[in-house]
This record gives structure tokens, sequence and C-alpha cells, in this order.
């Protein structure tokens, strides 16, 4: 029979395909794939953050010329999480919730949080759409509601819910990706949707905000974009990692000395006016490099901060409310906070 031999073959084209999560080798390197064979595939959002101008200003390609720097845009954190299950990304621009689902059961991916790109503040809410007839939380009762599942919107929607003491049967959820909920929004299929810039900002043309990410955080339910790296590529080049978080923090800089020199290279990423893309940044939350290293956030080495309680307790909400299987313990999530160089990686 050829089955078995055909079988070995699929599989060994399989493993190929998925990788082990380090830096992958560019096509023709051979040999030991020197450093100008090596390769760095990085998920990014299109939502304002330090991460498009790391990407804009190319620092992260300045700083490692011998590796290919390879950017794909993702448009949810729930297909970064399929693609580094996949093997298929090393470093990543992903919310807090998909975060905590992927250092869940069932998928338990082995990455590592090394960044926090910003605290969601008005950047992302909950919006009706003008002639829904929904004018606070509560009217939402039997209409159909978007979000993008398993993201940081998603996490919020159902803790506005909560909040306002609606159940999940009582209205519809449908799944929808940024740009299918403001087509969706546009034919009038959907009543109300929760979501992030720039998608937020056409909906909002439309509609009133109900509540933003920024009063839940309040209420003690904050969101967050972070950077992740997958562990296997974190150890095999810790020195790469340190140069991405050196650009990340180089990038809150900026934002935080020269707001407009940041927005104009959002602006370019997003196809936006300068002065749009400044208005967006604006509704975010951005950290000090310094701040990232203190007990509320990353923490140091040995000391892993505040920002595992915040995994754990979203993991708790996800479990609540069905959405996993299983919430990780403490010193699990913990192990998964990447502070290997904290603070100095981060010092100006």
């Amino acid at each position: 029979m050829r089955l078995r031999p055909l079988l070995a073959l699929v599989l060994i084209a399989a493993l190929a395909a998925c990788g082990n999560g380090t830096a992958s080798r560019g096509a023709g390197g051979g040999g030991d794939g020197g450093a100008a064979a090596k390769r760095i595939r990085l998920a990014y959002q299109a939502f304002p953050s330090g991460d498009l101008v790391v990407k804009n200003k190319r620092w992260l390609e300045e700083a490692l010329p011998g590796y290919q720097i390879q950017w794909t845009k993702f448009d949810s954190g729930a297909s970064i999480n399929t693609a580094f299950v996949a093997g298929s990304v090393d470093i990543a621009a992903i919310g807090s919730s998909p975060v905590a689902r992927g250092l869940s059961a069932p998928l338990n991916i082995p990455y590592q949080v090394a960044f926090v790109l910003d605290v969601a503040g008005d950047n992302e809410a909950l919006v009706a759409r003008n002639g829904a007839d929904v004018s606070r939380i509560e009217d939402l009762r039997g209409k159909k509601v978007a979000t993008s599942f398993a993201s940081t919107a998603h996490y919020s929607l159902l803790a506005a819910l909560g909040q306002a003491g609606i159940r999940e049967s009582e209205l519809t959820i449908v799944d929808l990706e940024p740009q299918d909920i403001l087509a969706s929004w546009t034919r009038g299929d959907i009543d109300a949707a929760y979501t992030w810039l720039p998608t937020l900002k056409e909906l909002k043309k439309n509609g009133k905000v109900l509540i933003a990410s920024r009063e839940l955080a309040t209420a003690g339910k904050p969101t967050l974009d972070l950077g992740v790296v997958s562990t296997a590529f974190a150890e095999a080049h810790p020195d790469a990692v340190d140069a991405w978080r050196r650009a990340e923090a180089k990038a809150l800089q900026l934002i935080a000395d020269d707001r407009a020199a940041a927005a104009a290279a959002v602006a370019a990423e997003l196809n936006l006016t300068k002065e749009d893309a400044e208005e967006q940044l604006g509704q975010g939350v951005f950290l000090k490099p310094a701040d990232l290293a203190s007990p509320e956030w990353l923490g140091t080495p040995g000391k892993p901060g505040a920002l595992a309680d915040n995994l754990v307790s979203a993991a708790q909400f996800l479990k609540d409310l069905q959405k996993i299987e299983a919430v990780p313990d403490l010193a699990t999530v913990r192990n998964a906070i990447y502070t290997k160089g904290l603070p100095d990686v981060l010092a100006p």
C-alpha cells in the first residue's frame, strides 16, 4: 500500500509549513542560515498606536539590519491567535481579552506578554445606530449587536451588559470583523456595535455612544492592547525581542513628546488626515515607557506585575460566560509575562 509513505510526506510538508515559532529563514538561505536569512513575522492591527509608528518609521528594520522584517495586517485578536497556533507569527499587537483566551485551555498558546501598547479609553465604545430606538444600554434587549468575538470589544460588551443587568440571551450578538461591522451598520442590519477606531469614528457619525471602555475601566473592567511574542522566538532571539521593545518604547515616548509627529506616522498607515490621526491617538491611554516595568503593569524579572492578575480576571470572566474551558492559574500567567531585561531595555 502507498498510504503510509504518502501520509509521511503530507506530515513532513505540514510541519515544514508551520515552523517552530523561531525566526524564519528567508528563501535560499541554506547553510547555517546566517543573519541575512533571518525573518521576523509581525502581526499588526489597524488601530492608532505606537505599533503603527514603529512600522511606518521602519525603526525595527533600522535596528535589525540582519533580519527580514515581515509585517502582516490582521483584523482581530482571534485571527492572530489562530496564526500563533499555526506557527506563522512571531510577534503581534493583540488585545488583552484574546490574550487571556490564548493563555487558557483549550488554546494554551505558548506566547508571552512583553509590552503594553495602550490602555483602552474612548478609542473603543458601544454605539447605537440612529433610528434603532436605542438610547441606553437597557434598550438593547431584543436588538442585534455586533462585535468581534474574543476581542477586547467583545469582553467590554459583555461587561457592559452585565453591568446593566442584561443577559446575553436577551439580545442577539453577532460576530463581525470591524470592516464588516461598518458594512452591516450602513445597510441597517445591526442596531448597535462595540468596536474600536478607526471604524468606531465612522459609526459615531450616525450613532450614539452608550458607553466607552474608559468608563468600564474605572468600574474594574480595563482592557488593553498588548505586544506578545512567541516563547520559542523569545528564547531563540532575545536580542531581537529587545530591539522590538526599544522601538515600541521609542514610539510611546514620541506619542508623549510630539503627538503631531506620531500622528503623521499613524495617518500614513491608516490613510487618515493628520488631524484625524491626532484626534484618535488622543482617545487612547498611552503609558510612559518607564511605567511598563512598574508593579502595576509588566513588573521586573522575578516580580511580574499586576497585568497577570488582570489577565486571570479576564479569563475568569470568559469562563463564567462559558467562552473558555478553564482559567489558567496565576502562576502560569505570571510565567507568560516577559520581563527579561526590564527596566533597562525601556530606558531612554
